[in-house]
């Protein structure tokens, strides 16, 4: 999050009648937030390298250190396949998003609001666009929205991670966990190499065993970014995903309930985030018979 001039730059941006959804970062009018993650030394691998699984050697609780039926560099390297799928999919999907963040005060209550709504939807030629619905005027006082909230909230926080995007991580496998009905294989991600101007995803993802696709995600998004005076801090968020026709996850939900900690002091956050109304995109085509206007 941000504040003063990113306000302004919000506001241009609603003014204009289409917005990405954003994830949340937070900044404060002056300086903003957290220090950013140690940029870990590793050279990033090319995109066709496969990188190696590690193992951990420690288990939260709840989850088991049973070993997986088949090789833990398997699962990778197949649910990141699954996952290239499955982003291919929700791109042909319309869908309503709706972002809501809030900072709370000492007593627990809201004291100022940020909620857009938006239809993510296609022309009749095919291109996806974004059509805000809703999007009341903001009463945040204390932080405001950056560029890097409206990109993570598009590319982090519903984390995918792909074939394509493989390279960039470690993957770390934890163990096993059953969330509700579901067998999960849980692994730790962090970026390889933080590079500039680009986002990732740290934290851990909960991936169904049969379907071999990420179900859940909790995490957040990094760097932090500080300098030049200014702060822009991320929270920690979760993101839970729905079965959808039956053949893949898709997200649904994302909350936050996070301290901002910011230089001139801490802001207590919550965010929401709900993926609601999915609908395969279909194109009408009907033959013109000869003589009868288009």
């Amino acid at each position: 999050m941000i504040g003063g001039a990113r306000t302004l730059a919000i506001a241009l941006i609603l003014a204009a009648g289409a917005v990405l959804t954003l994830p949340l970062a937070a900044q404060e009018t002056e300086p903003q937030p957290p220090t950013s993650p140690k940029d870990a030394g590793a050279a990033t691998l090319p995109e066709t390298a496969a990188p190696k699984a590690r193992v951990s050697t420690q288990t939260a609780p709840g989850i088991s250190s049973d070993a997986p039926s088949i090789p833990v560099e398997q699962i990778v390297q197949q649910f990141a396949k699954r996952e290239a799928e499955f982003k291919a999919e929700r791109d042909n999907f319309t869908y309503v998003q709706t972002f809501v963040v809030q900072t709370i005060d000492d007593n627990g209550r809201p004291d100022g609001e940020y909620r857009m709504t938006s239809d993510i939807i296609f022309t009749t030629s095919g291109q996806r666009y974004e059509n805000i619905t809703n999007a009341p005027a903001p009463t945040l006082e204390r932080i405001s929205l950056s560029e890097q909230d409206l990109d993570d909230l598009r590319n982090v926080q519903p984390f995918v991670l792909t074939t394509g995007e493989l390279p960039k991580y470690d993957v770390t496998y934890v163990g096993r966990e059953r969330l509700d009905e579901l067998g999960t294989y849980v692994f730790d991600v962090a970026p390889k190499k933080l590079e500039k101007n680009q986002r990732y995803f740290q934290g851990r993802v909960w991936v169904d065993d049969k379907d071999l696709e990420i179900v859940k995600s909790d995490g957040k998004a990094v760097p932090d970014i500080r300098k030049h005076g200014a702060e822009n801090v991320f929270p920690r968020f979760a993101t839970y995903r729905e079965n959808i026709e039956g053949h893949y996850w898709f997200p649904t939900y994302t909350r936050s309930d996070d301290t901002l900690h910011f230089s001139s002091g801490d802001v207590h956050i919550r965010m929401t985030v709900r993926y609601s109304e999915y609908r395969r995109f279909r194109v009408g085509v009907r033959l013109v018979p000869p003589g009868e206007e288009k």
